[in-house]
């Protein structure tokens, strides 16, 4: 009876292999936290006051009625998928996740039930945060207080923005 021995070639450097793997890891985890920071930069990067729009530009129809007067609105710019409603600023109005806010913005998680409030006081718009967890921004900036409003600025209630506008 023979035996048969196959021999297999010696131990081989598999150095060069190792290190290439090595170094494809690498690259896939720093293109991984580039597209983890950019997500999140997408999702929290303040926005520039936005450019008057010309009245032809405006729907004569918001939700349903006609304009009337020289009402202000909010204008509904972000999330792109809610772009173009449109809300009236009454004598004051509440904006939340809440089913009686006279500013329902029930998709958005980012928001409070009853997250800001908008209310006129001698012929001006002003804003107050009701206490919500991520707070009430305009302009970028985070108000603690009632904050004054005018035609143009940018309202930030959880992740909506709106625009204040005619």
């Amino acid at each position: 009876m023979h035996l048969l021995l196959v021999s297999l070639p010696g131990p081989t450097d598999n150095t060069p292999v190792l290190r290439a793997l090595e170094l494809g890891v690498i690259i896939l985890l720093w293109l991984f936290f580039m597209w983890v920071v950019r997500a999140v930069w997408v999702e929290v990067r303040p926005l520039k006051r936005r450019r008057r729009r010309r009245r032809d530009d405006l729907d004569p129809v918001v939700d349903g009625k006609a304009r009337k007067g020289r009402q202000l609105r909010l204008h509904v710019i972000r999330p792109e998928d809610q772009a173009g409603r449109a809300y009236e600023i009454g004598d004051e109005v509440t904006v939340g996740r809440a089913p009686g806010c006279g500013v329902p913005i029930d998709y958005d998680t980012y928001s409070s039930n009853l997250h800001a409030r908008l209310f006129r006081l001698d012929g001006d718009v002003w804003a107050e945060d009701l206490g919500s967890t991520n707070g009430t921004w305009v302009n970028t900036v985070r108000i603690g207080e009632r904050t004054k409003l005018e035609k143009g600025d940018l309202l930030q209630v959880g992740g909506t923005v709106f625009e204040v506008g005619k």
